[in-house]
Formats: C-alpha cells, structure tokens, sequence
C-alpha cells in the first residue's frame, strides 16, 4: 500500500524560508512522478512543483525562482525548499505521486486529478 507522508510545515513572516519533505512507503516502482499541491481555504487545489525520476522539474509560474523541488531517491523521498515565501503562500501542502513513469508528463501540475496518491498535508503559514 503506497503511503506519502509530509513533514516541514510551519510558520514563517514574509521574506522567510521553509523545507517540506515527503517520504514514499509501500511502492517497489522505480518510475515516478512525484509533485507538491497546494490549497488555501476556498480555493481550488494547484500544483506548485513536479518531479520525475529522471530528474526533470516543473514549476507553477507563482513560485518559479523561490521554490525548489528535489529528490533523494535513496530515501524515497522529495523536498520542497520555499524561500522569499509571500502571505499568499499560505496554504496546506500535499505531496502526490504516479507510478510507471520516468518523468512527469506534461501538464502533470494542471490537474490533481493526474496523480492517483496523495499524503495528508503539512500546513505552511506565512504572515506579512
């Protein structure tokens, strides 16, 4: 059974920095996309950075420049480094994942509906 499980979140004042990571239980697949989404209350769920296994990233235009996504594929996991973090970045962080694939297809991060495994969230609260 695929388990996805967050950890990083905090609370930080505007211009500050946080860490997310996500650690993958369960799966033997060696091909993946693995990617961040976030939501804020009443908005809709948006994809903030993706990851393949074969290393390629992906960026919503929002956070390119201040977020970085990584892998440790000896630990099964993924990072999210967010630095110059706005208010407007506060939100609950989800790491989602698909299998059987060595990099994320294109337009991965459009819909949460692509990704078939998701963790519990790690809460990021930013104030001005």
């Amino acid at each position: 059974q695929v388990q996805l499980v967050e950890s990083g979140g905090g609370s930080v004042q505007a211009g500050g920095s946080l860490r997310l990571s996500c650690a993958g239980y369960g799966y033997a697949y060696s091909g993946y996309c693995m990617a961040w989404f976030r939501q804020a209350p009443g908005k809709e769920r948006e994809g903030v950075a993706a990851i393949g296994s074969d290393g390629t990233t992906s960026y919503a235009d929002s956070v390119t420049g201040r977020f970085t996504i990584s892998q440790d594929n000896a630990k099964n996991s993924i990072h999210l480094k967010m630095n110059s973090l706005k208010p407007e970045d506060t939100a609950m962080y989800y790491c989602a994942a698909y299998f059987s694939a060595w990099r994320c297809y294109g337009g991965s991060l459009y819909s949460s509906a692509n990704f078939p495994y998701w963790g519990q969230g790690t809460q990021v609260t930013v104030s001005s």
